[in-house]
């Protein structure tokens, strides 16, 4: 493992040894360890406190906007998919203390212990240095999914934000058409998605449904720079 103090570094932030490495303990380390504290307690404090800071965040950029799109928005930048590209960035993974079954299966590159990770280190940093420093924090990680977040509340899930989108545009009923190629163990799906009869959006993926996600992520792009005016 990298050594954690290049972490600090790259955060900006300091935390004593014992609260960063707590912060990194994956449950499958600890378990190996002999049952030694792991970084859940952590990771459901920052879980909270990141959702009060992203909330206000929401609430003060965006006045216009009723409950259910804040909430919307809310969960797409604070969602397993966001914050594990944010551990990316940070490149997260190579600090996490993690057993041998999750260091064989990839668990370094995994969503769900990235994304647990940043929550637990969001955590530590609230319980060492309060609320307005873990702000700071918060926002320099997030702020530029917060500056995208309606994309990113469409993106929850884009067969339903497209369908809203093509109805409302007078486009009718998204079709979809997939086809998938190779081996059961290593197959790859292709989907378009029709609008009114023309292709408006391709996907490709490991899965029909992501390969079809894909896909309305274009088209949805479509109706919302082009609009039901295009040609």
């Amino acid at each position: 493992m990298t050594q954690p103090a290049e972490l600090l570094e790259t955060l900006g932030v300091d935390l004593d040894p014992e609260t960063l490495v707590l912060a990194l303990t994956h449950r499958s380390f600890a378990h190996e360890a002999g049952g030694i504290p792991t970084n859940e307690r952590l990771e459901f404090l920052g879980d909270a406190v990141l959702g009060v800071i992203v909330t206000e965040a929401l609430y003060r950029r965006h006045p216009e906007l009723p409950e259910g799109e804040l909430a919307k928005m809310r969960s797409a930048t604070v969602s397993q998919r966001a914050l594990s590209e944010v551990a990316r960035t940070l490149g997260l993974g190579q600090y996490i203390l993690l057993g041998k079954g999750e260091l064989r299966t990839g668990g370094a590159s995994k969503d769900s212990i990235l994304s647990d990770t940043v929550e637990a280190l969001i955590g530590a940093v609230y319980l060492s240095h309060g609320l307005e420093r873990t702000r700071e924090l918060v926002h320099s990680l997030v702020d530029p999914l917060l500056s995208n977040a309606a994309d990113l509340g469409a993106g929850l899930d884009w067969k339903t934000s497209l369908q809203e989108a093509s109805t409302a545009g007078g486009l009718g009923v998204p079709v979809y058409e997939s086809q998938g190629e190779g081996p059961d163990h290593a197959r790859h799906f292709t989907a378009q998605v029709l609008l009114d009869g023309v292709v408006r959006g391709t996907g490709t993926g490991t899965a029909k449904k992501h390969a079809e996600q894909q896909a309305a992520k274009a088209a949805y792009a479509w109706v919302r720079d082009a609009g039901a005016g295009a040609s």
